[in-house]
């Protein structure tokens, strides 16, 4: 993960550097901020570090002119312990905010849960499920057949997520119901039905090898590419 930091204390930013690089960072560093902006420009980095007053551009106006072209996560430092300065900052985009002097531990940390959560955001939005003709995106909650987006219901998206994230694996009509509805199956007719929606809504009604089969007597499964 490469952190970019910018901010005019020099003694703070080498004690940062050298912790965050400890931790396994990659750290670029920046003392103004107009270099800090031509350094973002010429690189790429997962995170930034952005001193609230800083030379030449101030932290506010630099979040700013970031923000018009990116979303990298930025953890935003000041010497200020006002609130305005800290809704000022989070209201332009910064994910997260501390103030000097503080805890490097914490900061890390902080930094770490930043990055998990966008990570998170990320695969949750890139999770995109194929088959044939088929494509199932579980971030936009969206179905394509022969790239015509097809109408699904809430629980049938959620029963196809399903099948199609583990192809192969036959789900006996009580677990469907479970993980699908969240509480334990009263009528397993009910997943009867929604299958049957979703084969006719999918046009699946290929003989010998439809998208989602049946197991007999076990449950229903989506076949291996």
């Amino acid at each position: 993960m490469k952190v970019l930091i910018i901010d005019d204390e020099k003694l703070l930013v080498k004690g940062l550097k050298k912790s965050l690089e400890q931790e396994g960072f990659e750290v670029s560093v920046a003392y103004d901020g107009e270099t800090g902006f031509s350094v973002f420009e010429t690189s790429s980095f997962d995170l930034l570090i952005l001193d609230l007053m800083l030379p030449k551009i101030d932290g506010i106006t630099l979040c700013r002119m970031i923000r018009q072209s990116s979303e990298v996560p930025i953890m935003m430092l000041t010497a200020k312990d006002s609130d305005i300065d800290k809704i000022l900052g989070l209201e332009l985009g910064a994910d997260d905010y501390m103030t000097k002097p503080f805890n490097t531990r914490e900061l890390i940390a902080r930094v770490r849960a930043i990055l998990r959560r966008v990570e998170k955001q990320e695969v949750q939005q890139e999770t995109v499920y194929t088959s044939g003709d088929l494509v199932v995106d579980s971030g936009y909650r969206t179905v394509k057949k022969a790239y015509r987006e097809v109408e699904l219901t809430p629980k049938e998206f959620d029963i196809l997520e399903l099948l199609i994230r583990n192809k192969g694996r036959v789900f006996p009509r009580e677990e469907i119901f479970r993980l699908v509805w969240q509480e334990p199956c009263l009528d397993t007719r009910t997943i009867d039905v929604h299958i049957k929606n979703l084969r006719e809504k999918l046009k699946d009604h290929e003989k010998n090898s439809p998208m989602i089969q049946t197991k007999w007597g076990v449950g229903y499964y989506f076949r291996r590419d």
